[in-house]
């Protein structure tokens, strides 16, 4: 930032123009009443004084006198100077500094009221100081109107998660009240599977609150990454036999050791492994591999099923988006998952970020966490 815009040397600069407009014009103004007055005053004075020398006491009065009026006209001179000098001054910074401040807080008020599309035009000639303040209030108010976006669209959404499982719900327990449906096992079962929605939907809501308020915070050691993986490949072999997949495990030979917190790693690794299982059809595979990346180790979980197109990437980790809202909730799935896994990895200092060549040609996401030591 060149030094002439600085906020503080402004406000040094005009308090010091000020001072020295009023010591100017007080130096120019006596020199001006001297040499315009003095003749005047003192050659009458003079003229008495060689005439009559008896006039001494009454000459030097009459000069002291003389002197103290040109003073005191020099100094009002002088004041009305710094008077002018300092309203300028005061005006110039009122419209440097107070109007876009005053702007700030009027919009910064609106904002309170709920009125976040809020926004303060940047003064050009108010310096850099002033002027990124304005951007980074703006920039605030752009993101409050983001967060209270999400807020409807959050409880939006949950009402409407919430909604159909309860009217199927619902549509159960008339059935069985009006005789319509039978009561037995199997419908007992759907009721079952209906609340088993609701409890997977409630419990995602509570982990996703839970890791964006902080509130989760990473249990961070040191493990050997291959042995989560071994362990997670082991866990889902027998559901992807059943629903003849192939899943294949690709491990380093070396030990690669990380610093991540093991519950919240397995958690998302599960959540990715159940994905790539939910949307492979039957024949296809699904792959873990974990590799060493400069000072990070990827974990990739990728799979030959349904893909996702380009334009849907980069909403994929958003709250409740879907790919294919019908398909999604046919599976059982809650649209929080990814979002809850991608948190969690950044928690760790990892990311977790997803590829795909588009619709029918498969997936991959890539878990990253940082190297031990």
């Amino acid at each position: 930032m060149p030094f002439y815009q600085r906020l503080r040397l402004r406000l040094f600069a005009s308090q010091f123009v000020v001072a020295l407009v009023g010591v100017a014009i007080m130096m120019l103004a006596t020199r001006v009443v001297i040499l315009s007055s003095g003749p005047r005053v003192l050659r009458p004075l003079l003229v008495a004084l060689v005439e009559n020398p008896a006039l001494l006491p009454q000459t030097e009065q009459a000069l002291i006198i003389a002197f103290r009026n040109a003073v005191i006209l020099s100094v009002a001179i002088a004041a009305v100077g710094a008077i002018s000098a300092g309203l300028l001054s005061s005006y110039l910074l009122w419209q440097i500094l107070i109007v876009p401040l005053r702007q700030v807080a009027d919009s910064s008020y609106r904002i309170a009221q709920g009125r976040y599309a809020e926004r303060v035009v940047v003064p050009v000639s108010s310096g850099a100081t002033i002027a990124q303040l304005v951007i980074n209030f703006n920039q605030m108010a752009a993101a409050l109107e983001k967060v209270e976006e999400q807020r409807v669209a959050l409880l939006a959404n949950i009402s409407h998660e919430l909604r159909t499982p309860l009217t199927g719900l619902r549509g159960y327990l008339e059935g069985l009240v009006d005789g319509l449906f039978p009561s037995n096992e199997e419908t007992f079962g759907w009721m079952l599977a209906e609340v088993d929605r609701l409890t997977r939907l409630v419990n995602d809501i509570h982990d996703l609150s839970r890791v964006e308020s902080g509130r989760s915070g990473p249990a961070l050691q040191v493990l050997d990454v291959r042995g989560i993986t071994r362990q997670i490949w082991a866990q889902f072999k027998p559901q992807a036999e059943e629903q003849q997949l192939g899943l294949d495990l690709d491990l380093p030979e070396e030990a690669l050791l990380v610093r991540a917190d093991p519950d919240q790693t397995i958690q998302v690794l599960i959540n990715l492994v159940d994905n790539a299982l939910r949307y492979t059809p039957a024949g296809g595979r699904v792959r873990l591999a974990v590799a060493r990346a400069g000072p990070q180790a990827h974990i990739q979980v990728s799979d030959t099923g349904e893909g996702i197109p380009a334009a849907a990437l980069p909403y994929l980790f958003e709250r409740f988006y879907r790919v294919d809202q019908s398909r999604s909730r046919q599976s059982g799935g809650t649209g929080i998952g990814l979002t809850i896994s991608r948190h969690l990895a950044r928690g760790m200092a990892g990311d977790l970020v997803a590829a795909s060549p588009g619709r029918g040609q498969g997936s991959t996401f890539t878990f990253s966490l940082p190297l031990a030591g």
